[in-house]
């Protein structure tokens, strides 16, 4: 009985395969696949443990974490559109200030810019922590370049690579950091509640003098 059509070993001693058609052998040939080996990646070696003792915490890194601190004290003290207030100090007389002067006048400006200085101030001190880091020891810190997603990132991610290398030592960051944002949230929130009766105010004025 003829074997079923398919490929066979070539029985003419080729490296690959041959076509039996089912009645004879035929012309058609496969040639054999090379497998190429997978590419090498050499493993990331772990990093060295800190020496017993090794201080894990710089100046640098508890400024990166309470400097947000500021933006909530601005937040507490600052107030936008203030200009709205004495727009309907009269509700019978209301004066249209500028647009500046709706939104709080320079104070607006000074708070704008003290806040992207914050933000600025914690990128180099993040990086003058990573390089306290490495200076004492440890191997690949977290990079400081995470800190322009914010001190929070930075913070948890610096206490992780700390924590492996230093047995267990170096988290109190992450939790000052959550602290911190904490505060400024319940800032921003006052903040809201605060323009939101101002402004509630001051419609109620108006419809009061309308009436």
């Amino acid at each position: 009985m003829a074997a079923t059509p398919g490929w066979y070993q070539d029985p003419y001693g080729g490296a690959g395969l041959r076509w039996w058609d089912g009645v004879q052998w035929t012309q058609h040939v496969s040639t054999p696949q090379t497998v190429r080996p997978a590419a090498y990646t050499p493993p990331v070696p772990a990093r060295r443990p800190l020496p017993d003792g090794t201080p894990v915490y710089t100046p640098w890194i508890w400024l990166v974490t309470l400097l947000p601190l500021v933006n909530a004290l601005v937040l507490l003290t600052y107030r936008p559109y203030s200009g709205y207030a004495r727009m309907f100090a009269d509700p019978a007389h209301p004066v249209i200030p500028d647009t500046l002067s709706l939104m709080g006048g320079p104070v607006f400006l000074v708070a704008s810019m003290l806040s992207w200085i914050v933000v600025a101030v914690i990128v180099v001190f993040a990086w003058l922590d990573y390089r306290e880091l490495t200076r004492r020891g440890v191997e690949r810190p977290f990079h400081w370049a995470w800190s322009f997603l914010g001190p929070i990132v930075y913070s948890i991610g610096r206490s992780v690579v700390v924590r492996k290398v230093a047995g267990g030592r170096g988290g109190a960051p992450i939790a000052v950091a959550i602290a911190v944002q904490v505060v400024v949230a319940i800032a921003a929130f006052v903040l809201g509640a605060i323009i939101f009766a101002s402004m509630m105010q001051g419609i109620g004025d108006v419809s009061g003098v309308g009436a």
